[in-house]
């Protein structure tokens, strides 16, 4: 009888209690003890069980769990007997920033307080046993919801000191979601205001705290040490790319397929590594997502579970932003290509708006991306390699990016749908006002760029434009980008899924001033290269006829647009091709 899956369960009793499936984990806290690090921070993407193994460090380590060996008897890290004397020995300090989601600096900092107001809630036997005295007393009852930027700060750093005299021993402190308020911060544009507070906190926390013994981070991003851990050189940074903990988040592919075998889905284990396998850690790959893996175990159909969690807002916010080199590279990784670039892990985060490969960086740390290869420079100083190559994680991940494309366009989403029912009804009068109006709101001039140098580049640009708008017909199309056909290769093709459905053929074109008077002779070269290139003939193979064949041609001048076609028969009967 297979275990049950509590869906979103990340309280470590609560899963041990009452056998709900879990995956041994523990062997986390054996290798984080035995390395010894005074601060490592762990870097994971989203739903990769970071707040359930911080969970489980709780329930360990510290004395208010003290005799909880229940929880533990039956996992790997009670096999040595050392390790059973060290559970419930040490106070612990457990916070978590998931909820600091705010789009001003006051309500970030308003949730940041209440946090460690609860916080010191938990700890009220310091004050309520008569421990505290004086100042301390003073400052205890300064913690609330509306002290002061340097009661925040100090705040951590003085419950250490509390907890390390009461209990005569130094503090753990575990710290989740670090980054949440940063991301939001620089989302919503007060990352200045909201620096200043968390460098504060940190230095308060994690470096001049002499009450600490160790100390966990964990969050999604390495956000730069001149940011925020300015002088922190007690700092053990493990992202992605780093061989320590490698296994200890998501799950390896023996952890999965005999899950699968539990849960009498070993027929599964193809589809099951297409659509969840692919992430990599240090030099283990093959690891999968665990909230993939668990909800597939418990509805038993594949779906893209981890997409749908929630939205990346720094992510949608730097791809929308961005140049058109990210955008056709995103073009690119739809069809299952891979590039190189060189990554820096570390996201300074004032710097975002300059350096646009800086996306690929968070891309990689929030598991849309993973390495397939890397090369060290020729740098006999340089200790780590700094080129990379990159592709899609895995086919879940595929229909994630095919939603942000079509989230580069938001704001004009009812414009692109009027455009697609146009097309569908072959008014060429409506493509033409409806395109240009998604240009006019999404295209920037450097996007659109017109100079001679970069005809090809606006041209994938475009492009890409549209066939982020096409991908609201996947229901009704099969959609396929630059394939070969007749005697050269397609710009898009849209292959109907039903007999009744026309079959369409799209071919770009950039204006240029040298060969053409105006858009219209821009368009009539692409119509005509679709004819003499006989791109057609994919259609026609697929038993597609002729009469019910369309093409188009797309001419673009800047960030105005000119569509002309229809149906070859009728363009070749009044002689407009």
């Amino acid at each position: 009888m297979p275990r049950t899956i509590a869906i979103g369960e990340q309280d470590f009793s609560k899963i041990i209690e009452k056998d709900y499936f879990y995956i041994d984990k523990t062997n986390f806290i054996k290798e984080w003890w035995e390395n010894g690090d005074a601060v490592t921070l762990i870097t994971r993407p989203r739903r990769f069980g970071k707040t359930l193994a911080m969970s489980m460090a709780d329930y360990f380590f510290s004395v208010r769990h003290a005799g909880r060996s229940d929880l533990f008897e039956n996992l790997s890290i009670w096999r040595e007997e050392r390790y059973r004397k060290l559970q419930g020995t040490y106070p612990i300090i457990f916070l978590s920033f998931a909820s600091v989601k705010a789009d001003h600096y006051e309500m970030a900092r308003k949730k940041i307080s209440q946090l460690i107001v609860n916080l010191y809630r938990d700890h009220d036997f310091l004050v309520n046993s008569g421990f505290l005295r004086g100042e301390d007393i003073a400052f205890y009852n300064r913690v609330s919801a509306d002290m002061d930027s340097a009661d925040i700060e100090n705040s951590i750093g003085q419950l250490s000191r509390y907890l390390g005299k009461y209990y005569k021993k130094n503090v753990i402190i575990l710290l989740d979601e670090y980054d949440t308020p940063m991301q939001e911060a620089y989302v919503h544009g007060f990352w200045d205001q909201l620096v200043n507070l968390m460098r504060g906190l940190f230095n308060s926390a994690f470096k001049t705290n002499v009450y600490l013994e160790r100390g966990i981070m964990t969050g999604i991003t390495r956000v730069s040490k001149e940011s925020v851990f300015s002088d922190l050189n007690n700092l053990e940074i493990v992202t992605t790319t780093s061989c320590k903990y490698e296994a200890s988040f998501g799950f390896t592919r023996e952890e999965v397929f005999r899950s699968l075998e539990e849960f009498g889905l070993q027929e599964k284990a193809e589809g099951v590594k297409q659509w969840y396998d692919g992430f990599r850690f240090g030099d283990c790959g093959s690891i999968y997502n665990p909230w993939s893996i668990t909800q597939f175990l418990d509805k038993r159909k594949f779906q893209p579970y981890w997409a749908n969690t929630s939205s990346n807002a720094l992510v949608g916010k730097l791809i929308q932003e961005s140049d058109r080199r990210v955008k056709m590279a995103v073009e690119d990784l739809i069809e299952g290509k891979s590039f190189r670039i060189i990554i820096d892990e570390q996201l300074v985060f004032y710097e975002l708006d300059m350096n646009q490969d800086a996306v690929w960086s968070l891309l990689l740390a929030s598991g849309y991306l993973k390495i397939i290869d890397f090369y060290h420079t020729d740098n006999e100083f340089e200790e780590e390699p700094v080129e990379y190559g990159l592709m899609l994680t895995n086919y879940e991940i595929t229909l994630v990016f095919q939603k942000m494309i079509r989230g580069w366009f938001a704001v004009c989403k009812s414009s692109y749908n009027d455009f697609l029912v146009s097309l569908l009804k072959n008014d060429l009068e409506g493509m033409n006002e409806y395109l240009n109006r998604v240009a006019l709101s999404t295209v920037s001039s450097f996007d659109s760029s017109n100079h001679p140098s970069e005809y090809m580049q606006p041209e994938k640009f475009y492009h890409g434009l549209v066939l982020g708008i096409m991908l609201d017909l996947r229901n009704q199309y099969i959609i396929t980008s630059n394939r070969e056909s007749g005697f050269g290769r397609y710009d898009i093709l849209l292959e109907p899924r039903s007999q009744e459905d026309d079959g369409m053929l799209f071919e770009f074109k950039v204006f240029n001033p040298k060969r053409e008077r105006n858009l219209k002779d821009t368009v009539q070269l692409a119509v005509r290269q679709i004819i003499d290139k006989k791109y057609a003939s994919s259609l026609k193979e697929k038993g597609v006829p002729k009469e019910k064949i369309r093409i188009y041609g797309f001419a673009f001048k800047g960030k105005e647009v000119f569509i002309d076609g229809g149906y070859i028969k009728e363009l070749l009967e009044r002689g407009s091709i």
